[in-house]
């Protein structure tokens, strides 16, 4: 039985005739925990926007549950969920309706409506941000007014809201103590469903710049001048595999 979630094939991507991504090949299949490691500049989050639909290679070919990419609607897409190295959320708003953004696949034009205006159900936000420790005095916060901490979890609460098959995850431990890192990363790469129960489908691909992480994952990919350079169990990872990245 194919279990592959996410493949991509001969995937390049080029930027003002930069090549980014050169020829990679890869599949994620369900389950999984994927380190991505490389030095900044490597194509750690090119690789990432390129499996979640965001930036469109220059050749190659995506597939989401052995589909391209076009033949998928908005809430297919959804199941994929991102966590962006710059966050991505929305100043302006309040902490607990940035949260509350991460249904937006699943709702409709009135929920989205009701959200902006801050006359929408939070229930379901606050069970989130709970998990991420963020305190109640934070919840109706503007972004603005939060720690670099604070906007870290409200980030990592927004995606997990979602319930999505994959997660990626571009250096997700920014502004974490060790004690919050520990509460993330279980979060993350514990398969935990929209009940708070674990269950066996949780897929993730997180980009690490932290060696003393690996342990909690079961493949490490490396990547270097945008081409993968190994692609392994993290059982088998050696000093020679990291010294051809690093």
């Amino acid at each position: 039985m194919n279990n592959t979630l996410l493949e991509l094939k001969n995937i390049s991507y080029k930027h003002k005739n930069n090549v980014i991504l050169n020829k990679v090949n890869l599949k994620i299949n369900s389950g999984e925990k994927i380190a991505l490691l490389g030095k900044s500049g490597s194509g750690k989050t090119t690789l990432i926007s390129v499996l979640n639909g965001t930036i469109k290679p220059t050749q190659g070919e995506i597939k989401l549950f052995n589909k391209s990419f076009e033949e998928l609607d908005r809430k297919q897409k959804s199941k994929i969920t991102t966590i962006w190295q710059d966050l991505r959320l929305i100043e302006d708003l309040s902490a607990e309706q940035n949260v509350n953004c991460g249904l937006l696949a699943e709702n409709n034009f009135y929920f989205a409506f009701k959200n902006l205006l801050n006359i929408s159900s939070f229930k379901k936000a606050h069970k989130y941000m709970k998990l991420c420790k963020l305190p109640n005095s934070v919840y109706d916060k503007k972004i603005r007014q939060l720690s670099g901490g604070q906007k870290q979890r409200v980030a990592i609460a927004r995606s997990l809201i979602q319930g999505s098959n994959i997660i990626l995850a571009d250096e997700p431990f920014n502004n974490l103590d060790p004690k919050l890192i520990t509460t993330i990363k279980n979060l993350l790469l514990e398969n935990i469903d929209n009940n708070h129960t674990k269950k066996s489908t949780k897929t993730a691909l997180v980009a690490l710049h932290r060696l003393d992480f690996l342990n909690d994952f079961d493949k490490v990919i490396g990547i270097k001048d945008g081409k993968i350079f190994f692609n392994i169990k993290r059982n088998n990872l050696k000093k020679l595999h990291l010294d051809k990245i690093y």
